[in-house]
């Protein structure tokens, strides 16, 4: 029986968010700073110091890895570190995730669904191809190809879409009726101030009663329980499962689940975290397993409030590329 995880406002962390590496090949204009600063490599976690911090919070209680970025797909050695995981199932590791732009997915897609990823999450911010390139500096077709490279895999795949105003509103119907088309579970995700300092602002969110709305225009909305997901669940023509990640509009932090690792390590207990906890430094250092798991414990114990607490964009170096979302 693994331990458990809380923290002092009562929550259990379940759920572990790993970054692979911090660069990415898309320019997102709500993640992305117009000219991003990589980390020397050398700073990165290495897949046997990745694998043992890993273990070490399947130790402690986290069931739920999710593979982030950056992109993971830049990862060189992302095919034997997804094998390697697979050795924690038999320490409680019971589902590992994947968030990707899928633009590099093709080559690789059965190859990961072979190896053990559960389920992967891809951004698509708009299905109108000039609406994702202004958004993203990239095309769409590689993402679709991915897209379907997955599905014939046979993987479990959803899709995020970030909605900002002004840049992609208008996509919310067609990008739901394209999902709804493939079968593809769709979330919204409110645009959150992560991004470059003094970039966010309030008026360019995309609120979940505003999504709605444009939803409701077209199809039934039926809005289901709320469990420990970050999104609120909706079903859309009696049939469709649609989410709603309304952070700002409606924070979901007192459910919250989750830690976020950076690729160097560095244990950030909220999405909205100022300071992080520099664990991958201290490997480095030569701390044992048993100095690196009571630093994790700590942090996770005092883990802040959340968003709702402390809301508007957040004063760190470490932007929304470097912490994986």
């Amino acid at each position: 029986m693994n331990a458990q995880l809380p923290d002092q406002h009562g929550r259990t962390k379940r759920k572990l968010r790993i970054s692979l590496t911090d660069r990415c090949n898309f320019r997102c204009t709500y993640c992305m700073p117009e000219h991003p600063t990589w980390l020397p490599r050398a700073q990165l976690l290495s897949g046997p110091e990745l694998l043992r911090l890993a273990g070490l919070f399947i130790d402690q209680g986290i069931t739920q890895i999710r593979l982030t970025g950056g992109e993971p797909l830049l990862r060189p050695d992302l095919l034997p570190l997804v094998d390697e995981l697979q050795g924690l199932r038999s320490r409680g590791l019971e589902r590992i995730s994947m968030t990707t732009n899928a633009s590099r997915m093709a080559p690789v897609a059965s190859r990961l669904v072979q190896a053990g990823i559960d389920d992967f999450n891809v951004s698509l911010d708009a299905i109108d191809a000039d609406t994702f390139k202004n958004m993203t500096g990239r095309g769409i077709a590689p993402v679709l190809e991915g897209i379907q490279a997955l599905q014939d895999a046979g993987a479990s795949v959803k899709l995020n879409a970030v909605v900002v105003r002004g840049q992609n509103e208008h996509q919310v119907l067609p990008l739901l009726e394209w999902s709804m088309q493939q079968g593809l579970p769709l979330r919204y995700i409110e645009y959150m101030p992560l991004d470059a300092p003094g970039h966010w602002q309030r008026e360019s969110v995309v609120g979940e009663d505003d999504i709605l709305a444009a939803i409701g225009v077209a199809h039934d909305v039926e809005k289901l329980p709320r469990g420990a997901d970050p999104a609120s669940p909706y079903q859309i023509d009696g049939h469709f499962p649609l989410g709603i990640i309304s952070t700002v509009t409606h924070p979901f932090c007192a459910s919250c689940d989750r830690l976020r690792i950076t690729a160097t390590g560095e244990l950030y207990t909220c999405l909205f975290s100022r300071l992080g906890t520099p664990l991958g430094v201290r490997m480095r250092a030569g701390d044992d397993d048993q100095a690196i798991v009571h630093l994790l414990r700590r942090a996770v114990w005092n883990k802040e409030p959340g968003y709702a607490s402390t809301p508007g964009p957040v004063d760190r170096p470490v932007l929304m590329h470097a912490m994986g979302g």
